[in-house]
């Protein structure tokens, strides 16, 4: 069955900005900007007010429908992002083959050894504003 017209609101927070363009979303808060390209799902983009973007599907069947949701979980993803910022925590654990991880602070990488048994040596980069530490338990 399609629905003729459905549609989400995300409320915008004082402080943060954010820029629509053909789909394309830029938000700048205190702690940086974060962008996010969307032209691969077809919804529309409404601007009502200053702080309310609205998400809206047009004749739009049920997967088309569940795409309004992943929008406007995308666009509060980057209203936290730019707000709060973002924490991960990796925990690096073995089956059989004991890998071991060496943090290199001053090339800004980690070194994987021993990953499924390899003699390769894995060397991952870290980006830009990426901090890590190993914790002390």
């Amino acid at each position: 069955m399609k629905h003729i017209y459905k549609d989400d609101i995300v409320t915008v927070p004082e402080g943060v900005q954010v820029q629509i363009k053909a789909r394309q979303i830029r938000v700048t808060g205190p702690r940086g900007t974060l962008s996010r390209d969307l032209r691969h799902i077809q919804v529309d983009l409404q601007r009502p007010s200053k702080t309310q973007i609205r998400v809206v599907v047009w004749q739009g069947g049920r997967k088309h429908v569940a795409c309004i949701r992943t929008v406007c979980s995308h666009i509060t993803n980057l209203i936290n992002g730019v707000t709060k910022g973002f924490e991960y925590r990796v925990a690096c654990v073995h089956a059989h083959f004991p890998i071991n991880v060496t943090i290199l602070a001053e090339e800004n990488a980690v070194e994987v050894r021993n990953f499924l048994g390899e003699k390769f040596v894995r060397k991952v980069q870290l980006y830009d504003g990426v901090k890590i530490e190993q914790s002390k338990a």
